[in-house]
This record gives structure tokens, C-alpha cells and sequence, in this order.
């Protein structure tokens, strides 16, 4: 294993999701600790420390992509937060979602404002009661 590469992936993953991108390699580390670590190393090691584009840019781009897939909800719900863990607003991220009807269609759209309202809905409570 690559220790740099690793560390700069977690390093990475956390700065865009937090805890949250930490359980999510712990969950698959308990089936395939080999992808877990492949995940940590390449897209976060590699790709998203690039200093080329800026992780707002990069959520943007992720989210953009996730929606015109149309197939993969959990990964979505986790870029539209770490998107607005990195500096992407509500309405940043309702547009791109909105700008992807036009190259995915309608029904990916509209299930993807629909996770994305379920993502801002859970941060509005949760600031709410003080978290």
C-alpha cells in the first residue's frame, strides 16, 4: 500500500465529507477492505487532491454526473452534502441538478432535486435543534 497516497486520500475524504465519508470505508472495509482502501487511494488520493480544480468545483462536477447516471441515490445524497460542506449553496446545487434535464431528462432530475430536497431538509432540522 501506497501510505501517502492513503493518507492523502483520507486526508481528502474528510475535508469533503467528514465523518460521514469515514463510515462509509469503515461499512465496506467490513466486506471488501481491498475497495475500501482502492476508493481512499485513487479517487480522493489521486483525482480530487489534484489541485487543478477546487473541491467546490469538483462536487459540482460529481453531482452533475451522479444525476445524469440516474442510478445511484446514496452516492448522490453524498456529494450534494459534501457539496455543501465545501462551499456550494442549496441553490448552486438545485441548478446544476436542474441543468442536467437537458442531458440526463426529466425523471433523473426530478429524483435528484428529490434527494437533494431529503439532504437540505435533514440540515435544516439539524440546525434546528441546535446540532
Amino acid at each position: 500500500m501506497d501510505s501517502d497516497r492513503f493518507q492523502r486520500g483520507q486526508a481528502t475524504l474528510c475535508s469533503i465529507h467528514g465523518h460521514i465519508g469515514e463510515g462509509v470505508m469503515k461499512a465496506l472495509g467490513d466486506i471488501a477492505p481491498e475497495f475500501a482502501r482502492f476508493i481512499i487511494e485513487f479517487p480522493y488520493g489521486d483525482i480530487y487532491a489534484r489541485g487543478i480544480l477546487s473541491p467546490r468545483e469538483r462536487q459540482i462536477a460529481t453531482i452533475a454526473s451522479l444525476v445524469t447516471l440516474g442510478h445511484s441515490p446514496k452516492e448522490l445524497r453524498a456529494h450534494i452534502q459534501g457539496g455543501l460542506n465545501v462551499g456550494c449553496s442549496k441553490q448552486d446545487i438545485v441548478e446544476v441538478i436542474m441543468q442536467m434535464a437537458v442531458y440526463a431528462g426529466f425523471p433523473a432530475a426530478v429524483n435528484a432535486l428529490l434527494v437533494a430536497k431529503e439532504v437540505f431538509q435533514e440540515i435544516d432540522e439539524r440546525l434546528v435543534a441546535g446540532e
